[in-house]
């Protein structure tokens, strides 16, 4: 007969089994958490499994946040290489020893539900072992941490890597970097501009459900809520009122001012945050939104029909040369695929997942990225290139790169009627976007671009 676990054993159980699928099997946190990798329940306990899964999120998330600074931590107490104990009782281990370091509950009881969770998970035999490590971490994780921490990457659980690079790039700044990327992310609100609500109205409309909110001061649309909440409690959430949206990601809308009637083309567009507020900012454009990802292209219809809005979606990869021949637009987004270390907070995986040898073909595809879009910007129109990278490589080196290869291309700057964040930094081309310093948002990196009207050439 199976012995009964205590409450609390499966969720850790699915977090390890996630962490593990992410940490071994090099799966996103989302895959992992939202393809059924957490244990199966009986259908009986489906609304469970539901309660359970904010909190399977939680740690999991927690864990990935922390996992370069628990896993050497937990390794010194065992006395064998750390890559000969199996994945899957690696990651629990390290899920546990989260739980104890970073969670309110009392580090007994964490103890006792990771040897639930370990018989759960199949690994009955290793229960003894699991309990024996964390009752030993339990009383030395003071010195164990201190022995670890005396890195940087390692004390603000980094890859080494990705220390060196933002050393490099940003100096004395690094440290406050890396905080910022440990922090948990506010929930930011973006109050469209074609529902006939203004910010401070919207907000009211919060305050009277009990939730409160902060106008962010240098964004006009925007609202960050005290308390993070599902977004089918937000009032008009399904009639396109709000859409969550970090602050910095919508920066992108107000630096490509549009006017009625203009060819529109979102390159990249997928999930669709940024081409639906176009729409909502700019009604009357004519939208072109592509994506190499038909499932992700999906994603951004289903965001159209949410706020009322019809634009055009294609599946294309415009990092093929001839992409779109035969057409031209006014204005263009491309919002390139990057190392994403400027929305770590966000996807604690990427620290994990992301490679250094991942930055030399990420910039390959952002420079063919950007020449086909540039081809296909008509003359005196405005492409805009974003990443939410912290990395010059992937910023403003592509953009003097390309500045340097194309006559007719010329460098715009900021519009004059949009704040900066205080976080701003000025580039040689372009600004920077950096996390934890002043202003609350994510690391992104911004360049406006112009296409001359004369023919080069021409007498």
């Amino acid at each position: 007969m199976n012995q009964k676990l205590a409450p609390g054993a499966r969720t850790l159980a699915a977090a390890a089994r996630a962490v593990s699928a992410v940490a071994h099997d090099g799966r996103s946190a989302d895959a992992a958490l939202e393809e059924g990798i957490a244990p199966k329940v009986d259908p009986r306990q489906a609304r469970v499994r539901r309660e359970d899964a904010s909190a399977i999120r939680a740690i999991t998330l927690g864990t990935l946040r922390w996992y370069l600074r628990l896993a050497p931590a937990v390794a010194s107490l065992v006395d064998r290489p750390a890559e000969s104990v199996p994945p899957l009782l690696r990651a629990l281990l390290i899920t546990a020893a989260h739980q104890i370091e970073y969670s309110r509950g009392p580090a007994e009881v964490s103890v006792h539900l990771a040897v639930d969770a370990a018989r759960d998970l199949g690994l009955a035999r290793a229960s003894g072992f699991v309990n024996a490590v964390l009752r030993r971490f339990v009383r030395e994780r003071e010195q164990r941490f201190a022995e670890v921490d005396g890195s940087l990457a390692v004390r603000h659980a980094h890859p080494e890597w990705l220390v060196s690079a933002l050393e490099q790039a940003w100096g004395d700044r690094t440290e406050l970097i890396l905080q910022a990327n440990n922090a948990h992310p506010p929930m930011t609100l973006r109050v469209a501009a074609d529902r006939g609500l203004n910010r401070e109205q919207y907000q009211r409309i919060l305050a009277a459900e009990g939730r409160a909110s902060v106008a962010v001061e240098w964004l006009p649309s925007a609202v960050t809520l005290e308390h993070p909440a599902p977004v089918s409690a937000l009032p008009q959430f399904s009639q396109g009122t709000v859409s969550v949206q970090d602050t910095a990601a919508q920066l992108a809308a107000w630096l490509l001012p549009c006017s009625p009637g203009q060819r529109v083309l979102d390159v990249c567009a997928a999930p669709g945050g940024k081409s639906a507020h176009l729409l909502q900012a700019y009604p009357e454009i004519e939208l072109l939104a592509v994506d190499n990802d038909a499932e992700r292209l999906r994603r951004v219809t289903e965001t159209f029909e949410r706020i009322g809005h019809r634009a055009s979606t294609q599946v294309l990869d415009m990092s093929v040369e001839g992409a779109l021949e035969g057409f031209m637009f006014e204005r263009i987004l491309l919002d390139a695929p990057c190392s994403a270390t400027g929305v770590i907070r966000r996807h604690p995986d990427i620290k994990l997942l992301r490679r250094e040898t991942d930055i030399v073909s990420l910039v390959a595809t952002q420079k063919k990225l950007l020449k086909n879009a540039f081809d296909r910007l008509a003359p005196g129109g405005r492409l805009l290139y974003a990443t939410c990278s912290l990395l010059p490589a992937e910023n403003v080196e592509v953009i003097t790169d390309f500045l340097a290869a194309e006559p007719t291309a010329r460098d715009l700057g900021w519009p004059v009627d949009v704040q900066k964040p205080v976080s701003a930094i000025d580039m040689a081309v372009g600004v920077q976007l950096l996390p934890g310093m002043g202003a609350d948002h994510d690391g992104f990196y911004y360049a406006c671009l112009g296409k001359t009207v004369e023919t080069v050439g021409a007498v």
